[in-house]
């Protein structure tokens, strides 16, 4: 996936198209996470549609919820998702960097001719 150790390092273009395959990457992650709390919030809460997608994204984007919880599995649904979201921030942040963190190493280890 990545040029090897001694390998020449990569022009501006190749460069530029690997950033944006990874950030299709995380924005596929973000999609998949926003569908598991609509998902979720239309099962244990019993939302509409709408309303599951604004707290999911509410949530995602560390907003918070918008609509009051009623069942206790919406309730630990919210809880864990609240958690997962978080987290994701991280991992998302972290798969937005690799091409950056990769070439800046990669400069230091490549053969100068």
């Amino acid at each position: 996936m990545f040029e090897k150790r001694h390998g020449k390092v990569l022009n501006a273009q190749q460069f530029v198209v690997r950033v944006l395959v990874w950030l299709v990457a995380t924005g596929l992650v973000l999609c998949g996470s926003l569908a598991i709390g609509v998902l979720g919030y239309h099962y244990f809460e019993g939302m509409p549609w709408l309303d599951a997608f604004l707290n999911a994204a509410m949530i995602l984007g560390g907003m918070g919820p918008v609509d009051a919880l009623h069942t206790a599995a919406g309730k630990l649904f919210a809880a864990l998702y609240a958690l997962y979201s978080g987290l994701l921030l991280v991992v998302c942040g972290g798969l937005l960097l690799v091409p950056v963190f990769h070439r800046v190493l990669h400069r230091f280890h490549a053969d100068v001719s």
